[in-house]
């Protein structure tokens, strides 16, 4: 074991290891694509002589892709991006594998906010950032630990949504991978991990039956889809509440109802909400809410929920069970809240299946590697996942899978990029 990890690292307890081990060690059997790039990675050695510091939901499955970065040669630093979904154990065990981490379960506020900046404080070149928290810090409190950082990568849709705000205002001083926006993330991390992954977490904190309750999905992006899939998947009689025309036309015709929030709440037994957005559930809600009514939040942050309003309207608020928070509003009715209202898949679960995973940290791994070999051509920018890299790793999936696909003759190529008469 490195000592000076040991040292610099701050993590719960060190005898944690052997658990977070057994936890690493059965995602990377079931993350072949990752595997793979680490093979490649550990030959090319991508990342010699440079720092990366990674903000992520600190368990296993980052753990891994922290493990491949590390086999390109990189000195890694990593902190986790909620403080309900760090693993105490899986930190452990990354420090016994030489990677300083900054990182405990549930720690206050400051000290979360503390934990980052430490991470940061490392002076990396590269980052792999969640939310959007490390470029945050970096441009508006710590802008002296700027200097040396190429460019990184980020995982969410809140994040890049933060991202594109400041390249907006021309602020952003370095460039940053989208890669939430590439095909392989959305299509199959958003909608199915994030759909699989939320009742997973719902289901293990409840221990409550889905079928023939009434769900309610808050937003129908690639996240509510998956999720309104899978509720009706188990039984659900699915609500669907929208801002956006084009996807509540989407969601009318995929089978779902539609309404306005002030409606969907008076009959919701469970509401999940999947925006990116502040308030969706706040106090006119909670005023006409069914007595019972669970709610959650897939989102990144924890104000999709106003908790706040609904403690102003309690009179009595406790822990039921493990991350489910019971508020007894002041005429008697209860309300509860997973998770203190955090990302319920992770803060309550295990996150995304490894499998899902597997395709979006190869996506990190190779989006990684391409913004420290392009960073002076990229600019100070926010750019998609260039499509060869989907594509690669879409084609390692099918490969890992043992399934084959056809290919376009050169006639056919020809033929699609002929202007001229067919």
């Amino acid at each position: 074991m490195d000592k000076a990890v040991i040292e610099n690292s701050i993590i719960k307890d060190l005898q944690l290891a052997p658990e977070g081990h057994l936890k690493i060690d059965w995602v990377e059997a079931h993350m072949p694509v990752l595997s793979r790039i680490r093979k490649q990675f550990e030959a090319e050695l991508p990342f010699k002589g440079l720092k990366v510091a990674i903000s992520l939901h600190l368990e296993a499955k980052t753990a891994y892709l922290a493990k491949v970065v590390q086999a390109g040669g990189a000195e890694v630093t990593i902190t986790g991006s909620n403080p309900l979904s760090t693993q105490d154990d899986v930190c452990a065990a990354l420090v016994e594998d030489g990677i300083t981490v900054y990182a405990k379960y549930n720690p206050e506020p400051e000290e979360y906010k503390q934990l980052l900046i430490r991470a940061l404080e490392t002076k990396p070149d590269l980052i792999i950032d969640d939310g959007g928290d490390l470029v945050t810090i970096l441009h508006s409190e710590r802008p002296d630990l700027l200097e040396n950082i190429r460019g990184g990568a980020e995982e969410t849709t809140t994040g890049i949504l933060r991202l594109k705000a400041m390249d907006k205002e021309g602020r952003l001083k370095f460039p940053m991978i989208a890669v939430n926006d590439a095909y392989c993330k959305y299509l199959f991390d958003n909608r199915y991990g994030t759909g699989q992954s939320v009742w997973d977490g719902i289901n293990r904190t409840t221990n409550l039956v889905v079928a023939g309750k009434t769900v309610v999905v808050v937003g129908y992006g690639w996240c509510g889809k998956g999720v309104a899939m899978r509720a009706k998947g188990l039984g659900a009689n699915v609500i669907v509440t929208e801002v956006n025309a084009i996807r509540a036309v989407e969601a009318h015709m995929d089978g779902f109802r539609l309404m306005p929030m002030t409606e969907a709440a008076k009959i919701g037994d469970f509401f999940v909400t999947v925006t990116g957005n502040r308030d969706v559930i706040r106090g006119e809600h909670y005023d006409v809410m069914k007595d019972g009514a669970i709610l959650s939040n897939a989102g990144h942050f924890d104000v999709e929920v106003n908790k706040p309003e609904l403690a102003d309207r309690s009179s009595s608020i406790r822990t039921v069970r493990r991350n489910i928070e019971e508020y007894q509003l002041k005429d008697g009715r209860k309300v509860y809240v997973l998770a203190e209202g955090r990302l319920v898949n992770l803060a309550a679960g295990d996150g995304h299946p490894a499998e899902i995973m597997d395709m979006t940290f190869a996506l990190q791994a190779l989006s990684l590697k391409y913004v420290n070999d392009q960073y002076e051509q990229i600019g100070k920018t926010v750019v998609n996942v260039p499509y060869e890299l989907d594509e690669q790793v879409a084609r390692f999936k099918l490969e890992s899978l043992g399934v084959n696909i056809d290919s376009l003759t050169e006639e056919q190529r020809t033929y699609l990029d002929s202007w001229q008469e067919h």
